[in-house]
């Protein structure tokens, strides 16, 4: 494949712009770095190991893209589909995926850090062996999330709904979880020193061998 700048009409044969049909494009390893790709189609395309960072991807359809170490980091996925889409070793660091659809996605190992997911929909979201330090996820919908070994270090998840999340093995040291639902859910030896859990609902949940260090429970 050719790798053309971002300012090409083309790339890989396929039109680069806002609202694009890029449904089912083959554009792996393609370079689209500060892309404006916003409300575009990508469902179904392959974009492994593409440079999307920086990109203007909000409110577009990435439905069941293939993102495997894709390069989003400071991309603008506001608003956008990304369900059933897998990002396994992407790095999204200072990505924003507000009000993201993220249902069923899998970030596998990817790197989240620092990245905005306030009001994102991640039921069923797959992310063990994420790092999501200092992320933003207040409000954020994780139910039935799997975070086993994710990294949360100091994220943010104020208010966020994570009944019968899989929190096994994650450090979520000095993490905001004020006010959050955590009905059911798997936090076994989690690491939630200096964690605040003020007003969090933890009726049900598995906290054997978690470590709560200085956690704030009240």
């Amino acid at each position: 494949w050719s790798r053309r700048s971002v300012g090409a009409v083309e790339v890989n044969g396929y039109t680069i712009e806002p609202g694009a049909d890029l449904s089912g494009a083959y554009l792996t390893g393609a370079y689209l770095a500060g892309a404006q790709l916003y409300g575009a189609d990508l469902s179904h395309a392959r974009l492994f190991e593409a440079d999307l960072s920086g990109a203007n991807l909000s409110g577009a359809d990435l439905s069941h893209a293939r993102l495997f170490e894709a390069d989003l980091s400071g991309a603008s996925l506001s608003g956008a589909d990304l369900s059933h889409a897998w990002l396994s070793g992407a790095n999204l660091s200072e990505a924003k995926l507000v009000g993201a659809n993220l249902i069923l996605a899998e970030f596998v190992v990817a790197d989240l850090s620092h990245a905005w997911l306030s009001g994102a929909n991640l039921t069923w979201t797959e992310l063990s062996g994420a790092n999501l330090t200092s992320a933003l996820l207040d409000e954020a919908d994780l139910f039935e999330a799997k975070l086993i070994g994710a990294k949360l270090i100091g994220a943010s998840l104020s208010g966020a709904n994570l009944p019968g999340v899989n929190l096994t093995g994650a450090d979520l040291t000095g993490a905001d979880l004020t006010g959050v639902h955590l009905t059911g859910a798997d936090l076994s030896r989690a690491n939630l020193n200096g964690a605040d859990l003020g007003a969090a609902d933890l009726s049900g949940a598995k906290l054997s061998r978690a470590k709560l260090w200085e956690a704030s429970l009240f």
